[in-house]
């Protein structure tokens, strides 16, 4: 079974790491989150679930504005060959979450550490980041740095890597 909110805010908190959570109405694409502008600070994701001709998994988490080129994008992360996006059954078993709740904080569910996990350096420039706390119908922030934290503590490399244009 997939880890929950409820895990995540645990997980968090054993950390350290400070979080603040909003609710809202359920968002399932940029569009729909950026209706909450002006209400949450800080920088907002966006998320792409990838995988290569290897089955090699990816998880790029770029700020919600970021123009990525999924033609050469595989080269920038390491990917054996061109990229494409991974497929649902795939995002649930590997991050516990559904098309639409995509986040870096699904990396608590990849426990056997299958998913490489890329972060935009002009993202991380923010102070507080901001993703889907393994739901789309809340919005999680923490400071930067200890989202660092949380992806290591979670077994992961923390790859910093400019991947928008």
């Amino acid at each position: 079974m997939p880890k929950t909110e409820a895990d995540l805010m645990e997980f968090l908190a054993e950390l350290g790491i400070a979080a603040s959570t909003r609710r809202h109405p359920p968002l399932f694409t940029v569009a729909d989150s950026q209706a909450l502008r002006g209400e949450i600070a800080g920088g907002h994701t966006k998320n792409l679930f990838l995988k290569d001709k290897k089955d090699n998994f990816f998880l790029v988490t770029v700020g919600e504005e970021a123009v990525v080129d999924l033609k050469q994008i595989h080269q920038v992360i390491g990917a054996a060959g061109r990229v494409s996006f991974g497929r649902p059954e795939m995002l649930m078993e590997l991050l516990g979450v559904a098309p639409g709740a995509v986040t870096v904080f699904g990396l608590i569910n990849d426990r056997a550490g299958r998913v490489k996990v890329v972060l935009d350096k002009a993202l991380m420039d923010h102070a507080m980041i901001n993703a889907h706390p393994l739901t789309n119908e809340a919005t999680t922030s923490v400071a930067a740095g200890d989202l660092i934290r949380f992806v290591e503590a979670t077994g992961h490399d923390a790859v910093i890597l400019k991947v928008s244009a």
